[in-house]
């Protein structure tokens, strides 16, 4: 069965493989050139990033290495949603999981793609504010240090490419524009 997808032409699919998190698949197309291809997809589970914002205009921000870069990043806390789970709820529970932190104050900052040509993977974004402070209990891979800096410092660093998680670049822009209202 031919199913028009804007100028491509999808004629079947097949899954590569496939884990908890990812899947990967190959579509046999019609390329937008009338010639016959391929297309490899990752569908990677949905996510949910949240920006803490403390009362003195501090950030809370994750740094872990990450293996698929093999480095050390910044990040906002960051994590997938569960089955029958809401994005808030998600958000608000890698808040507590990751950093140890609840807010009473949530604001919806929209949603990103973090890589369009062949990765299907929403990233939806928050600010929490309204911060109280506990213990974090972070998942058995997780080995975070939280970093708190001036919001100020967090744009700097996206400027300067020194944060680089395209869902927390976008989020802290997004941000540093809610706030100039």
């Amino acid at each position: 069965m031919n199913v028009k997808k804007g100028p491509w032409i999808f004629i079947n699919s097949k899954d590569i493989y496939s884990n908890p998190w990812i899947k990967v698949r190959e579509d046999s197309v019609i390329r937008p050139d009338g010639e016959d291809g391929i297309f490899g997809v990752v569908i990677m589970k949905s996510g949910v990033s949240v920006l803490p914002i403390d009362d003195q205009g501090n950030v809370f921000l994750t740094k872990e290495y990450h293996y698929a870069v093999e480095r050390e990043t910044l990040e906002a806390i960051s994590g997938g949603i569960d089955t029958n789970e809401s994005k808030l709820e998600a958000a608000k529970r890698e808040l507590k999981e990751e950093a140890g932190i609840e807010a009473k104050k949530w604001i919806d900052m929209g949603v990103v793609d973090p890589f369009t040509t062949v990765v299907n993977s929403p990233n939806y974004l928050f600010l929490a504010m309204d911060l109280t402070f506990s213990e974090a209990n972070p998942e058995g891979t997780e080995n975070i240090k939280i970093i708190k800096i001036p919001f100020k410092q967090a744009v700097d660093f996206v400027m300067q490419s020194l944060i680089t998680h395209s869902a927390t670049a976008t989020l802290i822009l997004k941000a540093k524009n809610y706030f100039k209202k």
